[in-house]
């Protein structure tokens, strides 16, 4: 009498409940650790243009904008578009390439859906030549709140000094909030 090698129905069912069991728990928690990465990777971008901006203006003893640009190259409140760094040399937040302004650095816009905000009607930051924001009512909280995930909302303060600082999590309730204690959250 020959034996037979295989599974039986039954084990193939176990093992395959168990598989399922397995992936039903994983998913949720896959797609709330790409969501992560998501926000890092987009407050680290942030972080990064926010930095040359800064060092721009120092280095070169020249005004320099940040900011979103419309189709007739004037700064506009939509930050979910792609972020423009560049000299801006009469401080009026236009880019005026024929006024000898130049594109320093391009971030892409934001993953559709996704928020990003700067203040609530802000339409660009300037540094001045000294790394301080360059007007009255420039500082503010920049907020990325991910679609369908705002317990995953993160933010970066821009003081009047021009200095950045990332939002932290307070352990306790698993939120980001800033220096001040104020969670991250976008209206």
């Amino acid at each position: 009498m020959k034996k037979r090698k295989g599974f039986t129905l039954i084990e193939l069912m176990v093992a395959l409940s168990i598989v399922m069991i397995l992936v039903g728990i994983g998913i949720p928690s896959l797609n709330k650790f790409i969501v992560e990465l998501r926000v890092d990777n987009e407050i680290s971008l942030l972080c990064r243009i926010l930095l040359i901006a800064r060092n721009t203006a120092i280095n070169e003893n020249k005004t320099v904008t940040l900011c979103p640009l419309n189709d007739q190259n004037t700064c506009e409140n939509q930050w979910k578009n792609a972020l423009s760094v560049f000299v801006d040399a009469n401080n009026n937040k236009i880019y005026e390439p024929l006024s000898g302004e130049r594109i320093i650095k391009i971030k892409p816009s934001i993953v559709e859906g996704d928020v990003l905000q700067y203040g609530n009607t802000r339409k660009g930051l300037t540094y001045a030549a000294t790394g301080h924001l360059s007007g009255w009512g420039q500082n503010a909280t920049f907020k990325y709140c991910p679609k369908g995930y705002d317990d995953k909302s993160r933010g970066i303060v821009v003081s009047v000094s021009g200095r950045i600082y990332t939002s932290s999590d307070d352990n306790a309730a698993q939120l980001d909030k800033n220096r001040s204690g104020i969670t991250i959250k976008c209206t």
